[in-house]
């Protein structure tokens, strides 16, 4: 018996039970429709000009009908007379190449089939300004040249890696998104802590200096739905963008309990989140300048989700993860992530167990409490499926207080494993 099995054998795990939280769930009926209703505004689809060549940047991962707001776009850029082509909008996703960023776009649900437009992939970029601090302004070298008009869609919602007045959405998308990969590592350059006022300022020259005749700014709720929908006139992004960041916040799912010993996230993955998992929801951030969740003291997760590829962001931010979770990683595009970010924590390898069983025991033997079968422990499949999940049995009573949640499993059950020490799936 190997020395780690002989630490890791006596510890119990307690009994679980399964609860739904719940959030609002306000959604809007017709999305499309909707869109179609803001686009036909003051300051929507009226710029756009007869015979213009239209660029619609696009990129963002895990949006909720993303693939048709994109198709209702192109089409209303079509009905003005106008000339729509799609530029993928993803700073370094896709391995930050040309043939990655149609990929992603594609695993989106956007081809130029469904689009009803053709897409424009380069990774190519040109310099359009410079910050006074010295860090370039890149822009995508197609849409800086070949379009007439630009046109950005993005959902907003609050950062993983800093706080600001404006943190993820159009004006991110802009700076960040339409500079490729040399805008991305550029606006990185100096770090998260300088990111919150380098981001406006890049995108307000990127806007000054390019023709963005709007953004569509989306807003979901807890469950991942649209609940808003914004055509903002260039000159109002900040301001309302500003606006729409602090109605996000609040929309934010969340786990319902302020102290959780162990976290146990059965997947990870860069379609869950850019960090893996959403640090909003673990309270695990890879920087010092964002902050909010639960306090957790351990954090275990077990598995990557088939879309992301192998991509394994975000691993480094738990305590622990599995031998099957590291084989499955493809490290050289995990640290691609680092190295244009300028966070490195979030891509080294987590203390690594032979199987899931070991895994969380080994969060339950280091989680700081006297009594291991007094664990406060919450399972969940990943931070974008926040309704039913599972806690241990000693927080039941805790759970039966909360109006906001329901208890789906009165009576407790033990974990499954099979014969190789996994849940299983």
């Amino acid at each position: 018996m190997s020395v780690l099995r002989q630490l890791l054998d006596p510890i119990p795990l307690p009994q679980m039970v399964r609860i739904r939280q719940s959030f609002d769930a306000a959604e809007l009926a017709e999305p499309e429709a909707e869109l179609r209703k803001e686009l036909a505004r003051p300051g929507g689809i009226d710029r756009i000009k007869e015979g213009q060549r239209v660029a619609i940047a696009v990129g963002s991962r895990g949006i909720a009908n993303i693939d048709k707001f994109t198709k209702v776009t192109v089409e209303a850029v079509k009905s003005a007379g106008a000339h729509p082509f799609i530029v993928p909008c993803m700073g370094s996703h896709g391995g930050a190449t040309a043939e990655g960023q149609a990929d992603v776009l594609k695993h989106l649900g956007i081809t130029e089939a469904s689009a009803g437009a053709p897409i424009r992939s380069s990774m190519e970029v040109v310099q359009i300004d410079e910050l006074p601090n010295g860090l370039p302004v890149y822009v995508d070298k197609i849409a800086a040249e070949e379009a007439d008009a630009i046109i950005v869609i993005n959902r907003v919602k609050p950062h993983t890696a800093f706080r600001g007045r404006i943190e993820s959405g159009i004006m991110k998308m802009i700076a960040i998104g339409l500079g490729k990969q040399k805008g991305a590592e550029a606006c990185h350059q100096l770090g998260f802590k300088y990111m919150a006022e380098n981001v406006p300022e890049m995108a307000n020259r990127m806007l000054r200096k390019l023709p963005i005749v709007f953004g569509i700014a989306l807003v979901e709720n807890a469950y991942d739905r649209t609940c808003r929908i914004e055509v903002l006139p260039a000159e109002q992004i900040e301001a309302r963008e500003e606006q729409l960041l602090i109605e996000a916040k609040a929309r934010l799912p969340k786990l319902l309990f302020d102290q959780i010993d162990v976290l146990v996230i059965d997947y990870i993955g860069k379609n869950i989140s850019g960090d893996g998992m959403d640090p909003n929801v673990t309270g695990r951030y890879p920087t010092p300048y964002a902050s909010g969740g639960p306090d957790v003291s351990k954090m275990v997760v077990l598995d990557l989700t088939p879309e992301t590829k192998g991509n394994a962001n975000g691993v480094g931010t738990a305590d622990f993860t599995t031998q099957k979770l590291a084989d499955k990683t493809d490290w050289p595009a995990t640290y691609a992530n680092g190295l244009t970010s300028t966070v490195c924590a979030p891509t080294k390898q987590a203390t690594t167990l032979e199987n899931d069983l070991y895994a969380i025991k080994a969060a339950v033997k280091t989680c700081n409490i006297l009594d291991y079968t007094k664990c406060r422990l919450v399972r969940i499949r990943d931070t974008l499926h926040l309704g039913e999940i599972e806690i241990s049995v000693n927080m039941l009573e805790e759970a039966r207080r909360n109006p906001d949640i329901e208890i789906l499993s009165e009576t407790p059950y033990d974990w499954t494993f099979d014969e190789k020490g996994n849940l299983p799936k």
